[in-house]
């Protein structure tokens, strides 16, 4: 364990493409990588996050011939929208690779010279299937049962043309036995198995070029200056290319959507790395797709853009929380208007935000403002420290699968078992008792309940990082920035002075929050 402690931990998110605005399935992979991320940190792992941008390709090329722009031009522009998105979210990645930096370009080129010097890259000449809209080169096995191509290749033409190729089948059998002896190369398990399934077709060598004679808008093949390289050719090597002189090779985990695991991540990726004699990333993480209201999210709906806009109206913390909370990893979610209010309502204003409320009121009308220490221990106390030991534990087993909507539930549980104490224990009724048994227990209680309250707070930080700060700061305990030492039950909360009152989630109408209605 010492090792794999002291190990940094690399994790990246797939590279955004720039032709289009941000919308909720970039925010919730960046959110749920975050998470991740910021966990690591507190559990003592030294962290690099990775997340950047797609900048080159023909949809691109068109869209900024459509605008009047240069390419640079329109992906700055882009580069920019991108990045509020990630300071609007909280999103704490150190490093933002753009594919037309001089650090990644250098890097591409030198892959391609290496694997051609190493005659692993070949020019020949082929008529085969395009779709412009996936920019790749498609084979009959790609159609639909019906001998259609599926919606999410556009306009599919054949053409003929003089390309370069990788022999990417002759790293089919090295792939199967990876896959299969590394079953949890890609979470979760069913993908995997998946993928194994693609593999018992024969596949096809990749081409990995485009004539600059219909686009020139990519990085030039270092052999042949007539050509630019295919772009996920390109896009795949930032993971490496952002971290090539600092030896942070291999990623831990790669983070991607359900859509782009077979065959550029599951396939293309692992047998570019083995051919070039580098590992492949130890873990593929892969999330499902989000609907609207029930409806598939895409741009020509209006659907998949307008879900960010409860980040202005909510707060960023409550939209992370609705995100890790309401998808299960692996699985499809849907976002709603009214799910999104019942989450907010619910498990955070009402169960968690009203819960610090009634401690702070407490503490200012019977302790002046300063949290008591515990003086009676009966079974309502020893049950609530039971079930922090059995939650923590819960939270942990769920994280360690990545599965973070299984582990705020665990945790809900918890809070949703101290507004039970809190009501069960009637704080207020024992304030006017004039018996020091009472007084001991209403002691007890607020001592526990602020206790408790300091737990989830530090527990959730990485889920909400500015609402939990805040929590901990009106309970006038400082707040961590490692979970050591402070996920175990203590007395580390007496005597804290607390603030007289805490809005953590304002309650806000409806009318003024339905973006995605």
């Amino acid at each position: 364990m010492g090792s794999l402690m002291s190990r940094p931990f690399y994790i990246t998110t797939a590279i955004d493409y720039a032709n289009g605005s941000p919308h909720l399935g970039h925010a919730y992979e960046k959110v749920l990588s975050d998470v991740i991320a910021r966990h690591q940190r507190m559990s003592g792992r030294k962290v690099h996050f990775l997340t950047g941008l797609d900048e080159h390709g023909q949809k691109v090329q068109q869209t900024a011939l459509r605008r009047g722009l240069e390419p640079q031009a329109l992906v700055d522009e882009i580069a920019g929208v991108f990045k509020g998105m990630l300071a609007d979210l909280n999103i704490s990645n150190d490093d933002y690779i753009r594919t037309t930096e001089t650090r990644h370009k250098q890097v591409v080129q030198h892959f391609l010279q290496k694997l051609f010097d190493q005659g692993l890259i070949y020019k020949g000449s082929k008529t085969d299937w395009y779709s412009t809209r996936q920019e790749q080169f498609l084979t009959d096995k790609d159609r639909s049962p019906d001998g259609s191509w599926p919606e999410i290749y556009g306009e599919v033409t054949q053409t003929t043309e003089e390309n370069y190729y990788f022999k990417l089948t002759q790293f089919q059998p090295w792939l199967i036995e990876h896959l299969r002896t590394h079953p949890d190369f890609i979470t979760p398990r069913f993908r995997q198995n998946q993928v194994l399934e693609f593999l018992k077709e024969p596949m096809n060598d990749l081409c990995i070029s485009r004539p600059k004679s219909r686009l020139t808008w990519g990085i030039e093949l270092p052999f042949d200056p007539a050509f630019v390289t295919y772009v996920w050719f390109d896009a795949l090597t930032n993971y490496y290319s952002a971290v090539a002189d600092q030896g942070r090779w291999p990623a831990d985990v790669h983070v991607i959507g359900k859509d782009i695991l077979s065959p550029p991540h599951a396939v293309y990726w692992p047998c570019m790395l083995k051919a070039l004699g580098l590992e492949p990333p130890r873990q593929l993480l892969v999330h499902g797709w989000w609907t609207v209201n029930s409806q598939k999210a895409s741009k020509s709906a209006g659907n998949a853009a307008d879900t960010l806009g409860f980040v202005r109206t909510h707060g960023a913390d409550a939209f992370r929380y609705y995100l890790c909370r309401e998808m299960v990893v692996g699985q499809d979610a849907d976002f709603s208007t009214q799910t999104f209010e019942n989450r907010y309502k619910a498990d955070l204003g009402n169960n968690l935000g009203n819960l610090v409320n009634r401690l702070l009121n407490m503490v200012g009308r019977s302790y002046a403002g300063a949290i008591p220490a515990a003086a009676a221990d009966e079974e309502p106390e020893k049950n609530l420290r039971a079930l922090w030991t059995e939650s923590v534990r819960k939270y942990d087993a769920a994280f360690t699968d990545y599965q973070l909507s299984h582990a705020l539930e665990a945790l809900w549980v918890f809070i949703s078992a101290m507004n039970a104490y809190i009501e069960a224990r009637a704080p207020w009724k024992l304030a006017k008792s004039a018996d020091p048994a009472d007084r001991a227990r209403l002691d007890s209680c607020l001592a526990h309940v602020a206790e408790g309250l300091r737990l989830v707070g530090t527990l959730l930080l990485p889920v909400m990082p500015g609402t939990c700060a805040m929590l901990l700061t009106n309970l006038g305990r400082p707040v961590p920035v490692a979970f050591t030492g402070q996920l175990t039950w203590s007395a580390a909360c007496a005597g804290s002075q607390v603030a007289e009152k805490c809005i953590l989630f304002p309650p806000i109408e409806p009318s003024t929050a339905s973006p995605a209605g």
